[in-house]
């Protein structure tokens, strides 16, 4: 460094004649030289500048008080030029330094950050949604097509909600596989249970709004089913409304077709059989020719040729009464899609609990 013995010793030297000029000059180059010549970090090259350019005890600022200043007039000009050339010297050769250690410094930095493109990638699988999702999303593009719109409803509900105002009184035998999931409530609250379909939304919306009314409610249900390739405890609906003066049957029935070709394919033909529900009369059972065999029959079908999908019908006048729609004026038809049911139909699954599992392998069949 610049305090080393010989430097301190040759600044603080005099200069008495012209031959010392060069000497000393010559000398203290060689210092500076020798101790620049190893590689510099920054802490070193800070080190050196204030060592040597230093205002209190740099060396050339005691070279300048000790050379310059105390030398004979005669010799002042040439010691003058040597000082402003060792000056000059040791500035470029520390800028050099200086910028040796940033090019270092950031070597190093992108040396850490480096990313080697001959390694193998990480693989990052892309994920996908669920199949349950995915004919949600099928469904509800078919009816918005139609001048649906879509709603959401509370999974808890009220008994009142979820079977009296859709004309399925306390007592009535609809209510044996659905009256299930009840929850705990404080003494003298409703109760509450969790919807088993999502109809009740039918009543909701009907009571805040005003015909026409035509809406799709998608949403997760739960019946007390035991687990099997066919049931489970929760599931998938996709209820729908319309309500409007003049709507009849046949509108309805266009509505159905509509909706099978759209999601089975065109060549699928439509069955509607009489049943029964609470909320709808007529009621009637969907049906669409298999399109695993084309209606000829297979094992799919049953060998019947034909695929129950959902239950349908025209809203009874009575759920009217519930919500102050005129009955005489007004009349509709409500539906309800199994979603598990369909996609199990469509694509071709006998099991509807792999749904549930998690199996990433069957989920990757239909990324």
């Amino acid at each position: 460094m610049a305090d080393d013995p010989t430097i301190k010793t040759l600044s603080e030297l005099r200069v008495f004649e012209a031959e010392d000029v060069a000497r000393l000059f010559g000398e203290v180059h060689t210092q500076f030289d020798r101790q620049t010549s190893v590689p510099t970090d920054q802490g070193r090259l800070e080190a050196l500048r204030s060592a040597w350019l230093g205002r209190k005890s740099g060396v050339l600022t005691r070279v300048t008080e000790n050379w310059l200043k105390t030398s004979a007039p005669a010799l002042r000009p040439a010691v003058g030029r040597c000082l402003n050339e060792l000056r000059a010297h040791v500035e470029q050769r520390l800028g050099e330094l200086q910028k040796a250690a940033e090019s270092a410094a950031e070597q190093a930095v992108l040396a850490r950050e480096r990313v080697d493109l001959s390694l193998p990638g990480a693989v990052r699988p892309v994920g996908s949604r669920h199949l349950l999702r995915q004919t949600f999303a099928e469904i509800e593009r078919i009816f918005l097509s139609l001048g649906f719109t879509v709603v959401e409803g509370p999974e808890i509900e009220t008994p009142y909600y979820n079977f009296e105002a859709l004309n399925i009184p306390e007592h009535h035998p609809a209510r044996d596989t659905m009256d299930t999931f009840y929850l705990e409530t404080p003494a003298g609250a409703p109760q509450r249970l969790l919807r088993t379909h999502t109809s009740p939304m039918q009543v909701r919306t009907m009571e805040k709004q005003a015909p026409p009314v035509r809406i799709i409610v998608p949403g997760k249900v739960y019946r007390r089913d035991n687990p099997d390739a066919t049931h489970s405890y929760v599931f998938h609906q996709v209820e729908g409304l319309a309500v409007d003066t003049d709507i009849t049957f046949c509108e309805f029935k266009g509505t159905v077709e509509y909706f099978v070709r759209e999601f089975l394919g065109p060549a699928a033909k439509t069955r509607l059989r009489p049943s029964y529900f609470p909320f709808t009369e007529p009621s009637v059972e969907i049906d669409a020719s298999c399109f695993a065999c084309g209606g000829s029959g297979c094992r799919l079908c049953k060998f019947s040729g034909w695929i129950e999908l959902f239950g349908a019908g025209m809203v009874d006048p009575a759920v009217y009464g519930f919500v102050n729609y005129d009955a005489k004026r007004l009349s509709g038809f409500a539906f309800g899609l199994g979603v598990d049911r369909l996609s199990q139909l469509k694509y071709g699954i006998d099991d509807v609990q792999l749904f549930f599992q998690n199996d990433v392998r069957f989920l990757r069949q239909f990324a």
